[in-house]
């Protein structure tokens, strides 16, 4: 059935904003969602793997949040700092909340990094306790051997105490217990919306990760932000695929839905995202472009298999036209895409990397609105994201409000570095003023990201700052750029650039080090020599050359087997590959 669209690109949205309610902490914010949805779905989770899925209200979140923070500062953890880390998951959200509330501050770790590592951050952060998964038990036992200031080891999954061993769930029956004796510390606790709450470690080696410190109005200003920009309602579920100690997925996704009333259902793991949409009839999506990338290429190849591609083309151009009219027709025609992604999703949001803006225009066409973000942790995370109602699929999007950006030191194409200013900024890095000093300028936080604005003020993002190659004469290229346009190849998985000086000629050339689809290629062609495959990768090469000036074209590359190595969050280990790069000249 036909009718008037008022989802994507309606001019008439450009300048209105949702109504929101303001939060003067993440307390407060819980608290006013604990009344206003106390009987709507807030969590989805399961308790066997493979099981169903069973809801957490609001109200009842609630209630262990207060359990659980009363029963921490009864054992004294008033004011101290907090690790947690696990998978995402009902007990993740409550620790992480029950901790800030009230209780201290919080240290969310990623679940990944090596027990040497967690180990190194355990002590830089003085934890006073650690709360963790029983899926990740053994290493953070490993890992917390010898940090003199841990006093607890809290597990989520431990049934029974045992001297410093102590079980979540036994702590929120404490909880409740103290609380019906009428122990008020945590449920009266007065927030400062000022003070220290949330640790966060960047990516990067033990050496490099810095702390980012946030406090609950850096958080609330985005979370109050988005929602200006971006309406979620009861009716709508998420589903939690982003590592949740990620400000992205924790800002961006779990805080945003208990601020507006949203359920959000936690995925069992990358391979069961499509099975889980349907489960939990998923609406929105937050992810990265990795994600979205491979469902579109799963649409298309499945559209080619069944020799209905030419007709998938025909329809999405026709769905373009329609959607500039305002006409909405997609979901009907394009049912069997809705179909196979649970039959109930509405909305994509990529952040944390450059997306294709064709992955996007592809899916707007098919009746799901989707657009893009950009964020960085410094931010808590989100600078600029694109309205629900009025977005540009190659754009990262507009400003938040309350969010000042201006671009500095721009070149000839209006290209420099983006520097933003607003009450998500952070305090600064953990006991590390040095370093605050040379990213927070006057107030200005300098991103290192380079980017400029079009005419109608959306923000583009050209690429890192540190990444960025200088020719001899003087020209910037942008490897993120390159990257764009030889991953477009059916034939290259991914792809690293760098510039090289060329020993013969003293320039600084391009260099490209690619991983081939070998899937596609032998799908396609067979299995092919070494000498056939290098012949190959150099054709796609080439035709990505063409869509380039000369000076950014890629004159030398490499093959090699393995994939890069990657954050949580699927980016490329820039700094990690690069190490190779002395090398390979």
């Amino acid at each position: 059935m036909m009718g008037i669209n008022f989802g994507m690109n309606v001019n008439r949205f450009k300048d209105e904003l949702y109504k929101v309610r303001e939060i003067s902490d993440l307390k407060d914010m819980v608290a006013g969602s604990a009344d206003l949805y106390a009987d709507s779905d807030a969590y989805l989770v399961k308790d066997t793997p493979g099981g169903r899925y069973r809801a957490v209200k609001f109200s009842q979140f609630k209630e262990d949040m207060d359990a659980l923070g009363t029963a921490l500062l009864e054992i004294g953890l008033g004011g101290e700092r907090i690790a947690v880390i696990g998978e995402n998951r009902y007990e993740w959200v409550l620790s992480y909340m029950s901790v800030v509330n009230g209780t201290g501050i919080v240290v969310p770790l990623d679940k990944e990094l090596p027990v040497g590592e967690i180990h190194h951050l355990l002590e830089r952060c003085g934890a006073g306790a650690v709360i963790y998964s029983g899926k990740v038990g053994i290493a953070i036992e490993e890992a917390a051997r010898g940090v003199e200031s841990i006093r607890y080891m809290i597990s989520m999954d431990s049934d029974r105490n045992r001297d410093r061993d102590l079980s979540l769930k036994l702590l929120i029956e404490k909880g409740k217990r103290l609380i019906y004796e009428e122990k008020r510390s945590f449920v009266d606790a007065k927030i400062a919306p000022d003070a220290l709450a949330v640790i966060l470690y960047t990516s990067g080696t033990t050496g490099l990760a810095k702390g980012v410190m946030l406090s609950h109005r850096n958080l609330c200003a985005n979370i109050v932000g988005v929602s200006k920009f971006v309406r979620l309602s009861g009716k709508d579920t998420t589903l939690s695929v982003l590592p949740i100690h990620h400000t992205y997925e924790m800002t961006g996704d779990i805080m945003v839905c208990i601020y507006q009333g949203a359920c959000v259902a936690f995925c069992e793991g990358l391979k069961h995202i499509v099975k889980n949409m349907a489960e939990s009839r998923t609406t929105i999506m937050l992810g990265v472009p990795l994600i979205f990338e491979s469902m579109h290429k799963k649409v298309w190849k499945k559209a080619e298999s069944s020799g209905s591609a030419e007709k998938m083309r025909k329809a999405i151009a026709l769905s373009k036209k329609l959607n500039s009219l305002n006409i909405k027709a997609a979901r009907k025609m394009f049912k069997a895409v809705h179909s196979a992604l649970g039959g109930n999703v509405r909305m994509f949001i990529s952040g944390a990397a450059a997306i294709d803006p064709a992955v996007v225009e592809d899916f707007n066409a098919m009746g799901i609105n989707m657009f893009q973000g950009y964020g960085l942790t410094e931010c808590s995370p989100l600078v600029a994201v694109n309205k629900d109602r009025y977005s540009k699929p190659a754009s990262v999007g507009l400003p938040l409000p309350g969010t000042e950006i201006r671009i500095v030191e721009q070149d000839e194409n209006g290209i420099g570095e983006i520097v933003c200013r607003s009450d998500a900024v952070m305090l600064g890095y953990f006991e590390d003023p040095a370093e605050t000093r040379k990213v927070l300028i006057d107030g200005w936080l300098h991103t290192g990201d380079y980017g400029y604005f079009d005419k109608d003020g959306f923000l583009y993002i050209s690429g890192r700052k540190k990444n960025v190659i200088v020719t001899k004469n003087g020209k910037n290229i942008f490897p993120e750029e390159v990257e764009f346009y030889l991953n477009k190849s059916d034939y290259i998985l991914e792809s690293l650039v760098w510039g090289l000086e060329d020993d013969e000629s003293g320039e600084t050339i391009v260099w490209a080090e690619i991983v081939p689809d070998m899937e596609q290629i032998a799908d396609r062609m067979g299995v092919l020599s070494d000498e056939a495959l290098n012949k190959l990768i150099k054709t796609e090469i080439g035709e990505a050359n063409d869509k380039m000036s000369s000076y950014k074209r890629v004159k030398r590359f490499n093959v090699r087997e393995a994939e890069f190595e990657k954050t949580t969050t699927k980016k490329i280990k820039r700094h990690v590959a690069l190490k190779r790069q002395e090398g390979l000249k």
